[in-house]
């Protein structure tokens, strides 16, 4: 390897959203930062399973308001399509 070419390897702390903390090494920054974690494994639906909506700015209900009339309609009872013939 060249020398003097690739970044410090050093040791930071990081903080998930729970407030636990555990050290790591990294490049980022100088040894000793903290990182405060705003996403993380205990908490984004990639690894929790849990899918949360998030309405931001109305979106969802924008959405759903627009298109509530949209679908598959339903199925007329049999009685109901013999009676009309």
């Amino acid at each position: 390897m060249k020398a003097k070419i690739h970044p410090d390897y050093h040791e930071i702390n990081v903080v998930m959203t729970d407030g636990s903390t555990f050290k790591t090494r990294s490049t980022l920054g100088k040894a000793g930062e903290t990182i405060h974690l705003d996403i993380d494994p205990k908490t984004h639906p990639a690894w929790t399973g849990q899918h949360r909506l998030v309405d931001s700015g109305g979106q969802v209900a924008k959405f759903n308001k627009r298109f509530q009339n949209i679908g598959i309609p339903a199925a007329k009872p049999a009685a109901a399509a013999a009676a009309k013939k």
